[in-house]
């Protein structure tokens, strides 16, 4: 597979994961409907902070896995090509909605920046979605790692503040714009599901074959 494509699904994939609500994008817009655009936009680059620390840790184990077992490579795929297909079927087969939403009582912005940090870090499903695809779409051949993680982490930051900062704008309106179709967000989610698991399945047989 050509570096493009490879770049291609990679984006793809983000895309599909970053728009399925979860813990992010509830805390954005939380603090966007209670704090305004400032609170909004300060959630939105707490957790592009830590999408940045993700890229980080993502190239530092795809880095030492290829250099000290590299021939954990062909199982690394297989597995997180596994992991991945079945988190894209959980979400194809859900009915997320966007709802029941906490009001924040903390609307200072460097209070709120720091919790979009933590909020991000403590994320379990980021540091496993990180485990499982990083070593599928950072190869050796692609380059040195240090300059693909540059990309892959301005891809990240560039979908996140994209997605996360349209809704912070969107939510300072008014709940209502973002409430009022929840079928929406339910149909996001399952589209999601398809994408992660067409793009697994994929990445499934490229293991196979290099196991």
């Amino acid at each position: 597979m050509a570096y493009a494509e490879n770049l291609w699904l990679f984006t793809l994939l983000l895309a599909g994961i970053i728009v399925v609500p979860g813990m992010d994008m509830i805390f954005v817009i939380a603090n966007g409907l209670t704090g305004g655009r400032r609170a909004g936009i300060a959630a939105t680059s707490g957790i592009m902070l830590g999408g940045a620390f993700h890229t980080l840790f993502g190239t530092i184990a795809v880095t030492a896995l290829s250099t000290l077992v590299p021939q954990l490579a062909g199982p690394m795929l297989v597995i997180g090509s596994a992991y991945m297909i079945w988190i894209g079927y959980t979400l194809a087969r859900s009915a997320i909605v966007i709802d029941g939403i906490e009001a924040s009582k903390l609307h200072r912005t460097v209070r709120i920046f720091s919790q979009g940090l933590i909020t991000c870090l403590l994320n379990p499903k980021a540091w496993l979605f990180i485990l499982a695809v990083y070593p599928q779409f950072m190869r050796p051949e692609y380059g040195p790692f240090w300059r693909q993680a540059l990309i892959m982490g301005a891809l990240t930051l560039i979908l996140q503040a994209t997605v996360y900062g349209g809704l912070a704008i969107a939510a300072a309106k008014g709940r209502d714009a973002l409430t009022a179709k929840p079928e929406v967000t339910i149909w996001i989610g399952r589209a999601a599901g398809w994408l992660l698991v067409a793009v697994a399945a994929l990445m499934l047989v490229e293991g196979w074959r290099s196991w």
